[in-house]
């Protein structure tokens, strides 16, 4: 199985129009590792003794940039180990990692998306055990977002090193449309209910939803999920729990769910909506819709495609709202927790010392995050806000920062975290649940029949 297939790339969901805190925008960034155009590449940075170790990573701009500035800055204090840098597009990527892997000539450091994924390289035996490695290493995972060693553990063990940048999931919030309609933005589930209504009866759709794409519509399940049962609702799914669809916290937020989508919450046909178009983008910011729950790599779309809709100050942005009643703690965020780097477990000791040097010393040094936040990320790191400044987009920079940093649980988004089948199987059960063709029992009876596969 290709440890990396349930990542789809996606020029829309994983990109990010990169901007400088305070410069024009320029450029696109992948948060979640999709490349973009580009050509294979290696950049020896002073390799090719067999002291050091060799890396394979993602290619695209700036991401590689900063990639590079890593490998650059490490080599530099580390001639006798030097790391060697292989860059691919995404897709070359997931291929030559599964081939290489197959044949037992995985590169030392192997860059991945964490989840299901990594999961499959521990169970087929080809990752480190870094838990050791962390212990010590103490005061580098103590600079971690906490929150992001979710999606590098397996059975209580840690195997990949959390690093880059941070990117969570956010409802954001035309404010010229509710001033028009004379409301509140919500601070509750019961309070986005209550606001359907008012909005339709104004002619503007509550919400808009590139429904086409299926994965925007998981983005809801996966806050109700949390919101209504706390993240040990899914990490049962994802722990292989047999029937676990089918708990009773998830049968009320699938019950929720369809219960938004009757009251006519979303923009009409919104299943016919791509978010790869940007069209779900379009209908917030031109005030067609209310509210937009979207991924933070949306927010330098509409900086540049919005008119003055972000410059202008027309752009509101919250945490998912709690659930009345609910189990789960509101500061709990999902999306992409970060990105994350293994190694490989057939590597020679050598390679093993080099690449663990690596992994402690390069991937949080002030110049790195800096060139994170330059690019308009937030590394996943404790104090990367010092590193913000006061540009036009520090606000939205010190948010992103707040939701991250203070995330007491940070899921992974479903159809990275599961196996490629699981995840095929639940992104088009969870468009039938959209279309209102199943229902919240069926859904969990289709998704327990491929629990474990």
């Amino acid at each position: 199985m290709d440890p990396q297939t349930q990542y789809r790339p996606s020029p829309t969901r994983r990109s990010i129009l990169a901007f400088a805190a305070g410069l024009p925008l320029a450029g696109t960034l992948a948060a979640c590792g999709s490349s973009g155009p580009g050509t294979s590449e290696s950049d020896s940075s002073g390799g090719g003794s067999g002291t050091g170790a060799s890396f394979w990573t993602l290619s695209g701009k700036p991401q590689e940039d900063i990639r590079k500035q890593a490998v650059d800055e490490f080599n530099a204090s580390h001639s006798d180990t030097p790391i060697e840098i292989t860059l691919f597009q995404n897709d070359a990527y997931k291929q030559k990692v599964k081939t290489a892997l197959g044949a037992g000539q995985a590169p030392t450091i192997l860059w991945g998306w964490g989840g299901g994924g990594l999961k499959s390289w521990v169970d087929a035996g080809q990752v480190e055990d870094l838990t050791d490695f962390f212990t010590e290493n103490a005061d580098l995972k103590d600079t971690i977002f906490p929150a992001a060693f979710g999606a590098a553990t397996i059975d209580d063990k840690v195997y990949a090193l959390p690093c880059e940048t941070v990117t969570p999931i956010v409802m954001f919030w035309n404010k010229s449309a509710f001033e028009k309609v004379g409301v509140e933005p919500p601070q509750s589930w019961g309070d986005i209910l209550d606001l359907v209504p008012k909005f339709n009866n104004a002619g503007i759709a509550p919400f808009s939803l590139g429904g086409q794409s299926r994965w925007t519509n998981m983005m809801w399940l996966e806050f109700l999920f949390d919101r209504i049962g706390g993240p040990e609702v899914f990490q049962a799914v994802f722990d292989g729990e047999k029937d676990a669809w089918s708990n009773p916290d998830a049968i009320t937020a699938l019950t929720e769910m369809q219960k938004l989508i009757e009251m006519n919450g979303f923009i009409k046909g919104f299943a016919s909506i791509t978010a790869d178009s940007n069209a779900d983008q379009a209908l917030l910011y031109s005030g067609r819709a209310a509210m937009m729950l979207h991924g933070a790599w949306t927010y330098g779309g509409m900086k540049n495609d919005g008119g003055d809709f972000v410059t202008g100050g027309h752009l509101g942005y919250m945490n998912f709202p709690p659930v009345d009643g609910g189990k789960g703690d509101p500061s709990d965020s999902v999306g992409n927790p970060a990105q994350y780097l293994s190694i490989s477990a057939k590597a020679s000791d050598d390679e093993k010392a080099a690449a663990k040097a690596f992994l402690a010393e390069s991937q949080f040094t002030d110049s790195i995050q800096q060139a994170w936040i330059d690019s308009g990320n937030i590394p996943v790191a404790q104090g990367s806000d010092s590193l913000i400044g006061s540009g036009e987009d520090a606000d939205w920079l010190n948010f992103q920062y707040g939701i991250a940093s203070g995330a007491k649980s940070f899921a992974q988004s479903w159809d990275q975290a599961l196996p490629p089948t699981q995840a095929e199987v639940l992104l088009d059960n969870i468009a039938k649940l959209f279309q209102m063709s199943i229902t919240p029992q069926q859904f969990a009876s289709n998704l327990n029949a491929v629990i474990g596969k």
